[in-house]
């Protein structure tokens, strides 16, 4: 939001209230008792301790309490970001006595999302939330899947099974098994896939198509009604003797925005979790179900004539023009085109490098950069449009509104899918909605991004008025960070890498429930997580394994291989024959051109030499059976002359040092060091093949690395050339390595 909406004209209310302020330090009082800091756009507030302030370290899921109150005064070092949370009392403008810091890093310029395994971290963690929340400790059986989850991820009473928050998770767990190589969750995504076709597809064998229904209801007797149902029981559900449990097929919407219609964002989503599952295994059986779903959308909702896709069509005459559909005849919006790249087309683009899904995406990505722009109007894109692409503001709950987070997530789509076809256009609009969202629809004081606003500006208001509330939706954080993140990534300007920061800052510190598990629906402006209805659960028809999981994912593939410059690894489990020309594809995202490569493959864990690196393609070596393929993805360019990477398994760590290690590659090289250090293993390995030169500084950092390990084994140097050799010998540190080439 714009920044009168702050406490800067709070002078004169007359009460005190609580609230937050984010900002960098811009100085320490000198009794210690107080500083000032800057807020994202440039106000400054003075913040003073009150006697009961306690500080802790933002952390990741799984993680324990860090508290830092005793070194809090010490932490407020000109420059570091960090959160205060307190008490504006009338009698001392702009001034806020402060309860409550959170620091985002341990050192001044350190943010803790930006370590290589933080994202991998977290998105095993929610993967490990959602397993048991809807299978316990296994088997893996859909059949107990349900929607509906409260805050602690116990099942709400309910015999619902909806289609696209049942595809959102199967993508969750396709997801973090991408990141974290979890059998699980492998398993998860493959049975996931397999149950939404067989009880939720609809197989049209004449046209080469397929539908999906919007739910399926469950009822354990013949006679019983399903959620209190007063119609009467219907042909063509499911009956067998070894299966007990009956079914009702809902084909259209039962969702007031969507009633009786079947809306096109369902039928896309039901197409992401088995897409992004599709990735990994190449499963024949959906690839075909994506095919039938693509037919099914050119020839039921692409508008051949004006372009772009209906928003709904009947559920009979499949007619996106019938008069049955009211509100949502011949109607067009955000979802219906801009939705397929994000749920699944720039995956399926990623799988199969075809021209006709390349195609696709560059088509819809043409249509939001033509059709979405109204900048002589609003600084938020048009959503809701008629058959010929005039505007519609009287629709619904949106009319004249706008969405924070579709914006956000136009940019950020377009700058993915820019690396697919370099289009200015795509990188101006992008650039346009990444300049005027954080003043008309973030929140420079507190952080983080807002829901929906009105999109116009009436004469004498300067700041958009909200829509309904001014909470903050976790999905909408995530459009927010990724849209600043592939942007700094992309053109590589600061002031973008400044927005992906505090995005990501605000989330980390607000939303993560480290006491139930998961993340927080949403919170209010300040922070502080609401719990109020369907907005306190962990699964509902808004809320799956989706956005939350795609954020972990990107988000470590954007920070890691574009900022960064970390290595990371993806797995894969390809069925035989599965891929097109027994050929893997495995670049993560749309990124840019060149920017990275595979380092080193393994198959079932021997290493494997088969692959293009630059063309991010693997040969699937021949096979019975499915074998598991962990690829390392690594930057083309990072520092240009130094790389590190630490992994630990099972008590050994293993240490990869490449390129040369001078007084400039120290920090990264100790950065890595704290990794091993945190730990603890029982055997130290440094792999130096590719080193070329280790200066004394280094040096130091490996000595001093090793002095805080509790092991006494000798250090294994496998792969040093005689220069490393050399200069690790001259040192007594040569004494307690062994070397092994």
């Amino acid at each position: 939001m714009d920044v009168k909406n702050s406490v800067s004209n709070t002078t004169g209310l007359g009460f005190a209230f609580s609230d937050t302020v984010a900002g960098y330090v811009t100085g320490v009082d000198a009794d210690r008792n107080g500083f000032r800091v800057a807020t994202s756009d440039g106000r400054e507030f003075q913040i003073r301790f009150s006697g009961s302030c306690y500080g802790e370290l933002a952390r990741n899921l799984g993680e324990s309490y860090i508290d830092c109150t005793g070194q809090m005064r010490d932490m407020l070092q000109v420059g570091r970001f960090l959160y205060s949370y307190g008490v504006f009392y009338p009698d001392v403008p702009m001034a806020l006595e402060a309860e409550h810091l959170v620091f985002v890093g341990r050192g001044p310029t350190e943010f803790v999302f930006e370590r290589p395994d933080y994202w991998v971290r977290q998105i095993q963690e929610l993967g490990n939330f959602y397993f048991r929340a809807q299978f316990g400790d296994g088997p893996v059986d859909y059949r107990n899947y349900r929607t509906s989850l409260d805050l602690y991820g116990r099942k709400i009473d309910s015999t619902r099974q909806e289609t696209d928050t049942f595809s959102r998770l199967i993508f969750g767990f396709a997801s973090a098994y991408l990141l974290t190589g979890d059998e699980r969750f492998l398993e998860s995504a493959e049975k996931g896939s397999d149950y939404l076709r067989e009880h939720f597809c609809s197989v049209d064998t004449v046209e080469d198509t397929c539908y999906w229904y919007h739910a399926i209801d469950f009822a354990e007797a013949k006679g019983k009604k399903i959620l209190n149902s007063d119609m009467a029981d219907v042909p063509g559900m499911r009956r067998s003797s070894s299966a007990p449990v009956r079914e009702r097929k809902l084909l259209s919407s039962e969702f007031g925005d969507d009633w009786d219609a079947i809306p096109a964002y369902e039928q896309i989503y039901a197409l992401a979790g088995p897409t992004q599952t599709y990735r990994i295994t190449g499963d024949p059986k959906i690839r075909k179900d994506i095919d039938r779903t693509l037919n099914m959308f050119n020839r039921y909702y692409r508008d051949y004539e004006g372009g772009g896709y209906f928003s709904h069509i009947d559920p009979v005459t499949f007619d996106p023009k019938a008069e049955s559909l009211g509100r949502n005849r011949g109607k067009k919006n955000w979802n219906s085109v801009g939705d397929h790249a994000p749920a699944y087309l720039i995956n399926l683009a990623l799988a199969t490098n075809e021209p006709e899904h390349l195609e696709m995406l560059i088509d819809t990505a043409t249509t939001i950069a033509t059709r979405f722009p109204d900048y002589e109007n609003s600084a938020f894109v048009q959503e809701k449009f008629h058959e010929d692409w005039s505007a519609d503001r009287t629709w619904g709950w949106q009319q004249n509104r706008g969405v924070v987070g579709h914006n956000l997530k136009i940019a950020w789509n377009l700058m993915r899918m820019v690396n697919a076809k370099q289009d200015d256009s795509f990188v101006a609009l992008a650039e346009k909605i990444a300049g005027l969202m954080p003043r008309h629809g973030g929140d420079p004081q507190r952080g983080g991004w807002y829901d929906v606003v009105e999109r116009a500006l009436p004469e004498g208001q300067s700041i958009h008025r909200f829509a309904f509330h001014d909470r903050k939706a976790w999905w909408q954080q995530e459009q927010g960070i990724l849209a600043y993140l592939i942007l700094h990534g992309s053109l590589k300007k600061p002031e973008y890498l400044k927005q992906a920061r505090e995005s990501s800052a605000f989330y980390s510190a607000f939303f993560l429930d480290h006491d139930s598990g998961a993340v927080y629906f949403n919170v209010l402006a300040n922070g502080l997580p609401y719990l109020q209805g369907t907005e306190r659960n962990k699964g509902s028809h808004s809320m799956s394994g989706y956005h939350s999981f795609e954020l972990c994912y990107l988000a470590a593939v954007y920070t890691n291989l574009l900022i960064t410059k970390q290595p990371l690894d993806l797995h894969f489990k390809p069925k035989p024959g599965a891929f097109k020309g027994n050929i893997l594809r495995v670049a993560p995202d749309m990124l840019p051109k060149g920017s990275i490569k595979i380092e080193s493959v393994t198959v079932d864990g021997k290493e494997y030499s088969d692959f293009d690196a630059a063309n991010l393609t693997v040969t699937i070596p021949q096979a019975d059976d499915q074998v598991k393929i962990v690829v390392r993805i690594a930057p083309t360019e990072g520092l240009s002359h130094f790389s590190a990477h630490a992994t630990v398994d099972k008590g050994v760590a293993t240490l990869t040092l490449a390129g040369d290690a001078d007084h400039m590659a120290v920090q990264a090289l100790q950065a890595k060091l704290q990794e091993v250090i945190a730990a603890q293993p029982e055997t130290l390995i440094i792999r130096v093949k590719e080193l070329k030169t280790l200066t004394p500084g280094a040096i130091r950092a490996l000595i001093f690395g090793k002095q805080k390990l509790r092991t006494d084994e000798d250090v294994q140097v496998i792969g040093a050339n005689q220069a490393v050799k050399d200069a690790l010998n001259a040192t007594e540190f040569g004494e307690s390595l062994t070397f092994v080439d």
